[in-house]
């Protein structure tokens, strides 16, 4: 409940003006009526100050959300509690939101007894990725007559990211690095049963089962071991940014399938247990090096919730990562350029023993320039897997699902439907 000092605002000077002028009428030709008016002017004019000046002692606004983060497609539920604890009522109150979040309107007018409370919820799906803010309110109320006004200026804010959707993906296999049956696990092959070929060193995420105890007592520090049936090559994600080739507009362009695009495939990588990486040029370069682990999945997918975009033409950003690729690595490239200049960047990757996989997005189909054909059989030519993604492959309403905010149910042998996840099981968290 932070809030400035409130401001209490006189609309008017037509009331006071009037009761000085019917108090010197008054003096000046004495009537009763004149006095009579004067009284009831000054009166009006004095009910209306005392009635403001209890709301501005007496009204108290806290606003609380479930959740601190969010993917797109999720609920986003925020509660609002407005109090009087003032003897005079608000006949009308506006909360005025000043939050950053697109398509998200949680203003409202309403009214409140003197010593009395309201509360509210307030609903919305997130339909965009990135950082946004929720608050700061500013509440505005004033007396029946309307002669003054009042306004609060509540600060509270709370951040909120709003994470790119994970859908299930089409047909698309990424192509495996290194020698002849490196790069996949062997099928049906559990973790319990498989012997440990390697160690490496302990990332957040990892299984504590998986520790090797007689490496961590001789170096001191923790190691997990790497079984025989677990993939080898590190997936690195090329995500090309480059706003000179993007077509589309909002949620239906290329720049954002190839974020969705770049999100569930590094959430698949890493349940595969490759360590992943990504590379993305916008504002900022974006580099992070491949890893494992629940810990770097989530800073993939932040990285890419504010991924914006920037003016490295792919070739450049080829050329810039080509050394810093290990070799038997796997290469995820997702670029919407059609100019086929950029095709011999892949060359020295190759030769290093990089396998790419290209991910074309077709402009086309997003009402912009470029056909994927000549592209398309130039890596086709060169041995390279490739694949064209329309904008019909990902804009479906079914490949957008939304979990916070929403129940969650599954059937039981019996064929009863039980809940898994209830919206009142997340706690609120107030806005500071």
């Amino acid at each position: 409940m932070n809030h400035n000092n409130p401001t209490i605002k006189m609309n008017s000077w037509l009331l006071p003006s009037l009761a000085i002028v019917t108090l010197i009428t008054d003096v000046l030709t004495p009537y009763k009526g004149w006095r009579i008016l004067t009284v009831a002017l000054a009166g009006a004019w004095l009910v209306s100050y005392l009635w403001v000046r209890s709301l501005a002692k007496g009204l108290e606004l806290l606003r609380e959300m479930r959740f601190g983060w969010a993917q797109v497609g999720d609920r986003l539920v925020e509660r609002f509690t407005l109090r009087n604890e003032g003897w005079a009522p608000a006949v009308w109150a506006e909360i005025r939101d000043q939050s950053t979040m697109p398509n998200y309107q949680v203003s409202r007018g309403t009214g409140l007894p003197g010593h009395d409370s309201i509360r509210w919820h307030t609903e919305a799906i997130c339909t965009r990725r990135g950082l946004f803010t929720l608050g700061p309110t500013q509440v505005l109320s004033g007396d029946p007559f309307g002669l003054f006004s009042l306004s609060f200026d509540y600060t509270a804010t709370m951040p909120l990211l709003v994470l790119p959707p994970i859908v299930p993906l089409p047909a698309i296999e990424v192509a495996p690095g290194g020698r002849s049956g490196d790069g996949r696990p062997r099928p049906n092959a559990p973790d319990r049963t498989v012997s440990a070929s390697t160690v490496r060193e302990y990332v957040s995420g990892d299984s504590r089962r998986w520790i090797h105890w007689k490496t961590v007592a001789r170096r001191n520090e923790l190691y997990v071991r790497v079984f025989d049936g677990t993939p080898s090559s590190d997936w690195w994600i090329v995500l090309d940014v480059d706003r000179n080739v993007q077509a589309g507009e909002g949620e239906n362009s290329t720049l954002e399938h190839g974020v969705i695009l770049a999100a569930s495939l590094g959430d698949r990588g890493l349940r595969m247990r490759h360590a992943v990486g990504l590379v993305a040029h916008s504002e900022h370069l974006v580099w992070l090096h491949p890893q494992t682990g629940e810990g770097h999945r989530w800073e993939v997918l932040r990285s890419l919730a504010l991924v914006t975009m920037g003016a490295s033409p792919l070739g450049e950003l080829l050329a810039r990562v080509s050394t810093s690729i290990g070799q038997r690595a796997s290469l995820v490239l997702i670029t919407a350029a059609m100019d086929p200049a950029w095709v011999g960047g892949l060359v020295p990757l190759i030769r290093r023993g990089v396998v790419p996989t290209v991910l074309l997005l077709d402009p086309e189909s997003f009402g912009g320039p470029g056909k994927v054909e000549t592209v398309a059989g130039m890596l086709t030519g060169m041995g390279v897997a490739n694949y064209c993604i329309t904008r019909d492959v990902l804009d479906r309403p079914e490949l957008r699902p939304g979990r916070q905010g929403h129940w969650g149910w599954r059937s039981t042998g019996t064929g009863r439907v039980v809940p898994t996840r209830k919206i009142a099981d997340s706690p609120w968290q107030v806005l500071e």
